[in-house]
């Protein structure tokens, strides 16, 4: 998510960095990579043009200038610039006694549908009786659609037929409503493949028979200027309460996130992260400014890990660890609970100051290297989890080596491995969400879990070719490495 922009805005930043004293002249020269970047990340042209004008004037003021480290002070107005730019918003609902009534819009293919039904889970979550209402008549799946959802959810839905009066099954949908003692009715109105008459009078027939208390329009981020052009005309016939942006964990360029506010007026109440019904967050331009300049954005994960980690098997890890107990069970564990926030490096990414951590980890598969593990481990009897000084016998490595489908030397490493990562684990015992993250990421650039990421850190950090020596060095130490595991292999075959 909003590679395009972290990446350009970083490389600007850095230049600034770079200089041994900042000028106006070399300020503005950075400032103007920063115009580049939100340029190609697809930021409307005139919302850059007012964004640059805001923190040039702040960034070459003389009281930045002579700041003892002025590109930390400029990072800090280039952070609160892009607040000011997506925010403020409520994302609150401001529900009140009574039927509170919801119609979400928008073009076909924006993930309209599977929003009402994100939107109607969440809402649920606060102890709210909703029920989905499907009013969109155009699309024969569409019905169906969110009459599966519901039934995931657990949440009514009310169905009209296709080609029925929508405007009716809304009206409908808020007497049943009304007599079920229901708190939120969504409307999932129907959608078009561009914006024409017809939609904006069956969508303008709907707001003045049934009154809904809030409008939402549900947008693509993935579109860019599109998703934006198309909230400014939905706006200008419906009047608006927020948007909604979808894929937004999809979309690499961040453009539309970053001029919707500034174009139409309009806020962005709630944004999709994923395919999962549990993947829509509200919207916070500070969180979400701080992860384009990969400062983090540990509040969502922490919130994240209490909604997904099993709060049980958390306990009961913390009281092991606690009392110096930690088996490759407890690993396995941990690992299982670790990958339900999701790819790894997009967890690094969430952590503040190790946005680099995703960069580096390009080359690398560190989730791979997980599932691996977790493979090898299971091979194990209980017994060996237990105490795994006992695999040192070849015989058992092979064994567990043919059932996890990996060579008999990598379970030989896992198990060399373990004293430090069972140390490392131990030592999390007392750690909140962020510390613990942190000792993950220790562990993955110590070669634990991931021999590959030491190098790449390496060249991370140097910024730089390696030289003909370093290669060298580097060449003769894959070829030891290589000899050292033919050795192994030589020893495991059968005489």
């Amino acid at each position: 998510m909003f590679e395009s922009i972290r990446d350009g805005l970083g490389a600007a930043l850095k230049t600034l960095q770079g200089k041994g004293k900042l000028t106006e002249g070399n300020m503005k020269e950075g400032l103007g990579l920063v115009r580049t970047a939100l340029l190609e990340a697809d930021v409307s042209y005139e919302v850059t043009q007012d964004f640059m004008g805001k923190v040039t004037e702040q960034a070459t003021g003389e009281k930045v200038m002579k700041l003892i480290n002025p590109t930390q002070a400029v990072v800090g107005i280039v952070h609160q610039e892009l607040v000011n730019l997506m925010g403020p918003v409520d994302p609150s609902l401001h529900l009140r006694p009574g039927v509170n009534v919801i119609m979400m819009c928008g073009l076909q293919g924006s993930g309209k549908t599977t929003t009402c039904a994100k939107l109607a889970k969440l809402v649920a979550k606060h102890d709210k009786k909703v029920m989905l209402a499907a009013a969109d008549l155009q699309r024969p799946a569409a019905i169906h659609q969110l009459q599966v959802l519901g039934e995931q959810i657990g949440v009514p839905v009310h169905a009209g037929t296709t080609g029925g009066d929508p405007v009716r099954v809304c009206q409908d949908a808020y007497k049943a409503a009304k007599s079920q003692g229901i708190d939120v009715l969504i409307l999932d109105t129907a959608g078009r493949l561009h914006v024409d008459d017809e939609l904006m009078r069956e969508l303008k027939q709907i707001d003045n028979k049934v009154e809904p208390h809030q409008v939402y329009l549900v947008v693509d981020a993935m579109t860019g200027q599109d998703a934006v052009n198309s909230a400014k005309v939905f706006n200008e016939a419906l009047e608006l309460d927020g948007v909604i942006l979808t894929k937004l964990d999809c979309d690499a360029r961040g453009g539309a996130a970053l001029s919707v506010k500034k174009v139409t007026g309009v806020p962005i109440k709630f944004v999709g992260m994923g395919e999962h019904i549990d993947d829509l967050d509200e919207f916070s331009p500070e969180r979400m400014a701080g992860r384009i300049l990969g400062m983090g954005d540990v509040v969502s994960l922490v919130r994240q890990a209490q909604e997904k980690f099993d709060q049980d098997e958390v306990a009961k890890a913390e009281e092991a660890m606690r009392k110096g107990e930690f088996t490759l069970d407890d690993f396995r564990k941990q690992m299982t609970q670790i990958s339900k926030l999701g790819p790894l490096n997009k967890v690094m990414e969430m952590i503040p100051g190790m946005g680099g951590m995703s960069e580096m980890m390009k080359n690398t598969n560190p989730d791979g290297d997980f599932r691996r593990l977790c493979g090898i481990i299971d091979s194990m009897t209980p017994a060996e989890r237990r105490n795994p000084t006992v695999i040192l016998d070849q015989s058992r490595r092979r064994r567990i080596a043919a059932g996890a489908g990996v060579q008999a030397h990598e379970v030989n490493e896992l198990v060399k491995q373990f004293d430090a990562m069972a140390g490392m684990m131990k030592k999390m015992a007392g750690m909140n969400m962020f510390q613990r993250m942190k000792e993950m990421q220790k562990l993955s650039q110590s070669g634990a879990l991931n021999p590959g990421a030491k190098l790449a850190k390496q060249k991370q950090s140097t910024g730089k070719r390696l030289t003909n020596a370093e290669r060298a060095k580097n060449r003769k130490l894959k070829e030891k490495e290589a000899r050292r595991r033919r050795q192994e292999r030589n020893q495991d075959k059968p005489n």
